[in-house]
């Protein structure tokens, strides 16, 4: 996965973190979960404010 995979990241996150609520998350922890998943493979220094807000966007609307 790269950053610009939002929609599989969201999914991913929503497996491993099926009792967090996405709109509580602060992107400093957001950004280290990402890191940290399994099939992640992108430069970290790529990851910004804006890919943050939308891997969280798409994260509530799939817990929706």
């Amino acid at each position: 996965m790269k950053w610009t995979d939002t929609l599989d990241i969201a999914i991913a996150l929503s497996e491993k973190y099926p009792d967090t609520d996405p709109k509580a998350v602060r992107f400093t922890d957001l950004y280290q979960w990402v890191l940290q998943l399994p099939g992640f493979d992108d430069d970290p220094k790529r990851c910004g404010e804006k890919i943050l807000e939308g891997i969280q966007m798409a994260w509530i609307e799939e817990a929706e």
